[in-house]
């Protein structure tokens, strides 16, 4: 395949440079070996620290000047007194100043001569002193740089991207944010490695999705591929404001001064109308990911409801499709790093990529399976591809039962209707719990007990008829696996995990700057159900995902609403659900009026990608019993709540 070509000559040329060079390379060797790990034999204290500021050549704030940004740097000092070249490990953020990074809420701090004391997270620690510069650049906007923050717009994008660019050549940079001055990036070769959580991994999306030149490879962290989707899934609302308040939240206050012009068109572009405008065109990252050349290294989730799993897989399959080298891993938390869920392994496999993707070490990370799932708290599984291979879509059909609104789940499509209510007080955790009771807010469907395992993995779409009885409605879709388990307790504020007191350190320290971060453990809950994966829509956007209109009373509509990617094995014992239901709760916003839902069961159905596809789900049902249906709630995770509206900052 052509991405193996290009590993294949990057690590031949590496390997041959490396035994070229190997007396002055970055790492001491045996003579005639090839390096296979970047060592920490440089020191971290006496590192280069500066700061320089690159011109986007934009003018986001009207002032008349072109934008700088701020971007913020440490290197080691051995290699540029050699004057040998390092490459560039990279997080650009809005969050430097405003908010704070990570799971401590880390923000910059400075000297008295304005350069980096403290840089957020262990980047700097750990890869500063293996022969790598750490490179911290303050989107437009924020912090120290020019500009507005546009929320994934031209001005994020563009000012990340001029940095790329400046490493390798390309752009202008200055000593200061108004002198004359100007600074070359001469200590790099300019190979960079761009890495974040949530808004910063976004950005990384973006700038790849750039193809610019230099960017070898990105690690995006629970990120947004496409921001429409961020505030909307097919017309149905996510949260009550837009990108204009998360501007707001971020800027700088010299930003906000000068800003509203931009704000007013973050405003007039994204209607609450949930309508798609070139607003949305500008921030969808999905539309360019045939220009990605840089390998993706992602990670995210599975319970993520604030940076949804949507994101990651249809970011995935648009890559996949393309060509581009990918890696994957999934966990069962929430929005959180993998630094606090996994750190030993995290640190090690990030160690590794780096080492491979931009010192060219042929380490055999490229030749190990590409997915790291998570199946149980803390214990993880590897899959070769993923999804993997033999997966197929398998085409659920719900019928009805001897109750209204409790019906079974098959093979075989069945005619009748389920009729149930919105009820915008109730939620996914609701419909779970009484998923064997006849409630007026639901309709759900399931099957008996599974006689093998099931194992989903890739994205789910369900296809709905429904007639409305307002001129307005929302749709909630949810596919649930009903057993005992032990899981990640994502709904609590640590979403998967519990902050402790000890440390543990993960790289060099200085007195301004530690690298060493509270531990953490799995929060975990037992529970009588899982949320597999959910999906919204506004019925409206029935013909046009892009466009809502008002429905006809008494009229039918089919709309197919797309799930988000998931991977999860339903054991033998447990039995899969399909629950069909209005607003879900503090994930979508309920519509204008209240309507009732009358489904036709034989334009209904769910497409599910199954390990084995079709036949898999054939012989797991096979000769399933009739489970005794369940007259007291099951148990969950309490309802989920998206209060907060900010990507990541903080965490």
């Amino acid at each position: 395949m052509p991405i193996r070509t290009r590993f294949t000559i990057w690590r031949t040329l590496a390997t041959a440079a490396t035994a070229a060079l190997l007396a002055t390379f970055l790492t001491p060797v045996v003579a005639q070996a090839a390096p296979r790990e970047s060592r920490p034999v440089y020191s971290y204290e006496n590192a280069v620290r500066e700061a320089v500021w690159v011109d986007t050549g934009l003018d986001g704030d009207g002032d008349g000047s072109s934008d700088r940004v701020a971007v913020d740097i440490v290197r080691p000092r051995e290699l540029a007194q050699q004057g040998r070249k390092v490459p560039v490990v990279m997080d650009a953020s809005p969050y430097y100043s405003c908010c704070g990074r990570g799971n401590e809420g880390q923000r910059k701090t400075y000297d008295a001569n304005g350069d980096v004391v403290q840089m957020p997270l262990f980047y700097d620690n750990y890869f500063v002193p293996r022969g790598y510069a750490f490179v911290g650049v303050d989107l437009a906007g924020t912090s120290r740089s020019d500009g507005c923050d546009d929320v994934g717009g031209r001005s994020d994008v563009l000012s990340a991207k001029a940095v790329v660019d400046w490493l390798n050549g390309r752009a202008t940079a200055y000593t200061s944010r108004t002198g004359s001055a100007k600074t070359k990036a001469t200590w790099t070769n300019g190979r960079t490695g761009m890495i974040g959580k949530s808004w910063d991994g976004t950005i990384a999306n973006g700038v790849a999705a750039t193809g610019v030149k230099g960017l070898k490879t990105i690690v995006p962290i629970s990120a947004i591929s496409s921001w429409y989707d961020y505030y909307f899934q097919q017309g149905a609302p996510l949260y009550d404001s837009g990108p204009d308040w998360l501007a707001t939240y971020v800027n700088s206050p010299d930003a906000q001064a000068k800003c509203d012009a931009v704000q007013q068109k973050l405003i007039d572009g994204a209607p609450r109308t949930g309508d798609w405008t070139g607003l949305w065109t500008e921030r969808d990252y999905l539309k360019d990911a045939s220009k990605v050349k840089a390998s993706v290294f992602a990670i995210h989730g599975q319970q993520d409801l604030n940076v949804r799993m949507r994101h990651l897989g249809q970011w995935w399959d648009a890559l996949g499709r393309h060509g581009v080298e990918r890696k994957i891993w999934l966990s069962q938390t929430g929005h959180v790093d993998p630094f606090d869920f996994r750190r030993a392994e995290w640190v090690d496999t990030l160690h590794r990529w780096f080492d491979h993707e931009l010192l060219g070490y042929d380490n055999g990370i490229d030749r190990e399976p590409m997915a790291d799932i998570e199946r149980h708290p803390d214990q993880w599984v590897t899959s070769k591809t993923w999804p993997p291979r033999g997966t197929s879509t398998a085409t659920l059909r719900p019928a009805q039962g001897t109750q209204p609104g409790v019906g079974t789940l098959g093979l075989t499509r069945d005619r009748g209707t389920e009729t149930f209510t919105d009820d915008p007080a109730l939620s996914e955790t609701d419909w779970s719990a009484r998923i064997d009771t006849s409630t007026p807010e639901k309709a759900g469907f399931t099957t008996g007990a599974l006689t093998r395992d099931l194992r989903l993995a890739g994205s789910s779409k369900v296809t709905v008829t429904a007639t409305p009885t307002t001129s307005t409605a929302h749709l909630s879709a949810v596919l649930v696996d009903l057993g005992p388990a032990t899981i990640r307790d994502y709904a609590t504020a640590g979403e998967g995990i519990t902050t402790l007191t000890d440390r543990t350190c993960w790289g060099a320290s200085t007195a301004g700057d530690s690298a060493c971060f509270k531990e953490t453990r799995a929060k975990t809950a037992d529970v009588d159900y899982t949320v597999v994966s959910r999906g919204w829509a506004d019925l409206g956007t029935y013909a046009d995902p892009g466009k809502g209109v008002p429905l006809t009373p008494g009229k039918a509509y089919t709309i197919t609403v797309d799930l988000a990617a998931t991977d999860h094995v339903v054991p033998a014992g447990h039995r899969l659900a399909l629950i069909v239901a209005g607003t879900d709760k503090d994930l979508i916003d309920p519509p204008s009026t209240t309507p009732t839902l009358t489904i036709d069961l034989s334009r209904t159905s769910a497409r599910v990608p199954f390990v084995g596809g079709a036949s898999a789900f054939a012989h797991a049902t096979k000769g399933a019993a009739t489970a005794v249906p369940e007259t007291a709630p099951l148990d969950g995770v309490t309802a989920p709540r998206t209060l907060q509206r900010v990507p990541g900052a903080g965490r």
